[in-house]
């Protein structure tokens, strides 16, 4: 295989370094995971777990309906400003944003407030927790609050700042979440919620402040032409956000109406596992690659290479790792959360699939992001959750908890079809020969392990996962070590690699 040009070089470096930014911050979080998340399934097992699952659901939801989707559209308006070199644009949609998340967080927390009777009742069948749901209304006008100053972060691409935020949110959630919950039971979750989105104003608005925004006057038609700027754009968001987390509100209620509260913390359970380790190269691509990807949306072809390059990182990063998660899914189980959550495996298996496709699509959809085709990013994104949604309440009743992780993996090989379908009329995408080499390599090493976990005795299949991860982490290496220019691998390794690519 021939080397890349250095110029490419340059971008597969910038892909890792941004990559290894979020990925060292993600190693972190995981840490403080395994230890929350292990004190919250002791303290509460599954039926608790799956309360705090349907509470996070509504104040995401409504953080999301609220938010009309400005965070996602500053950090495109911020981008784009910071790629032209247009400071004055920089501090206008920077103070811009600021003050509209303070107006959206006030309004989205009184909304909730007011309808928490109805809300607790269709989300948990009685009023007996009309309280918890009110008091949520508080997270949502800090979150809500905390995002605007996270947009002007991400969108000025200061990724190692973005970093620590993330390391100091997951500190915080383990810090304060378990006193609470130890303390309070169930009733301090709700509290605990609060507690955590009080922290990460504190946390967004010290990396935020290190921005330098010069202050400046903005005069009222200024103010109101750069609101409906973020608006325009982030309308579309909010509804494609809304959508998503709606999705997965309604998977959990399904789960919960058709199984109980057990499975629906079973099912919490396995999401969140299911994501960890993607999640940093998901986020990654989000924080990092969206800005980039925004600054030549105009470049058909240029547009085309970043998304192929972004893909092929992606791939070989996230790849041996969620091979090896659906080989050892019962002892990740048991080492994050209790034996107690042991029926979650096989949920968990089938969103580890999901995931794999999810990383692969994810990339595609960005280009119509980027393009700001608000139109074909909407409809896709009502798409998907008919598919999701539809695919739970088909496959739930008949099969039980699992049918809910074959929904997430339905929804993204239907989903993956379609955004390849389209981002291949909108900039004529197509799959690199690395990333179709690529794909006859995981794929098939994907579905091998992913057959003998349910075919074979225990360790035979774990032999054989054990195997295929290695030899595919392995190759992984090597790869990575061709994309990378030579004198930014380590010394000590640096002939072997090499060598061996």
């Amino acid at each position: 295989m021939s080397a890349p040009a250095p110029a490419r070089r340059q971008t597969y470096t910038q892909i890792l370094k941004s990559t290894a930014m979020i990925g060292g911050s993600s190693v972190v979080n995981i840490g403080f995971s395994i230890i929350r998340n292990k004190a919250m399934a002791l303290l509460l097992g599954p039926e608790g777990v799956g309360l705090m699952g349907l509470y996070t659901s509504i104040a995401d939801l409504t953080q999301t309906l609220a938010g009309l989707g400005i965070q996602v559209s500053g950090v495109r308006q911020i981008a784009e400003a910071a790629g032209a070199e247009d400071s004055e644009r920089i501090v206008r949609t920077a103070t811009v944003l600021r003050r509209i998340s303070i107006v959206l967080g006030l309004a989205g927390a009184v909304l909730l407030a007011a309808l928490a009777m109805p809300v607790a009742q269709f989300t948990f069948g009685d009023r007996s927790h009309t309280m918890g749901v009110a008091l949520l209304a508080v997270a949502v006008l800090l979150r809500l609050i905390s995002a605007g100053q996270i947009a002007l972060v991400q969108g000025m691409r200061h990724i190692a700042d973005l970093a620590r935020i993330n390391m100091l949110a997951a500190l915080f959630s383990t810090a304060i979440g378990i006193p609470m919950v130890y303390r309070f039971g169930q009733a301090g979750i709700v509290p605990a919620l609060v507690a955590m989105a009080a922290m990460s104003i504190l946390t967004s608005w010290w990396y935020a402040r290190k921005i330098k925004v010069e202050a400046t006057a903005i005069s009222t038609s200024q103010v109101f032409e750069e609101s409906a700027a973020l608006l325009k754009l982030g309308v579309v968001f909010m509804a494609s956000g809304f959508l998503t987390v709606g999705a997965a509100y309604a998977v959990r209620i399904i789960v919960m109406r058709q199984e109980g509260f057990e499975a629906a913390g079973l099912y919490q359970a396995a999401w969140t596992l299911g994501g960890l380790y993607a999640g940093f190269i998901l986020q990654a691509m989000g924080t990092d690659f969206y800005p980039r990807l925004t600054a030549v949306a105009d470049d058909d072809d240029e547009c085309n290479r970043l998304v192929n390059e972004q893909t092929q990182i992606s791939i070989l990063l996230a790849g041996p790792g969620l091979i090896a998660t659906l080989t050892i899914a019962p002892l990740v189980m048991t080492l994050f959360y209790s034996p107690a959550f042991h029926p979650a495996v096989d949920v968990l298996r089938w969103i580890c699939l999901g995931m794999m496709l999810r990383i692969v699509s994810w990339p595609m959809g960005f280009i119509v992001l980027a393009k700001g085709d608000r139109n074909t990013f909407f409809w896709t994104e009502v798409a998907a959750t008919v598919v999701n949604v539809g695919l739970a309440w088909l496959l739930v009743p008949r099969v039980g908890l699992v049918g809910a992780g074959m929904a997430f993996f339905g929804l993204y090989i239907w989903h993956g079809i379609l955004i390849y379908v389209l981002v291949n009329r909108m900039s004529g995408f197509r799959w690199s020969t690395s990333n179709l080499r690529l794909g006859l390599i995981f794929l098939p090493a994907t579905v091998i392990v992913f057959g003998v976990v349910f075919l074979l005795p225990v360790w035979p299949a774990a032999a054989v996962g054990v195997a295929l991860t290695l030899i595919t982490g392995l190759y992984s290496l090597r790869m990575l070590a061709t994309l990378l220019p030579e004198e930014t691998l380590p010394a000590f390794i640096r002939p072997w690699l090499m060598k061996a690519a």
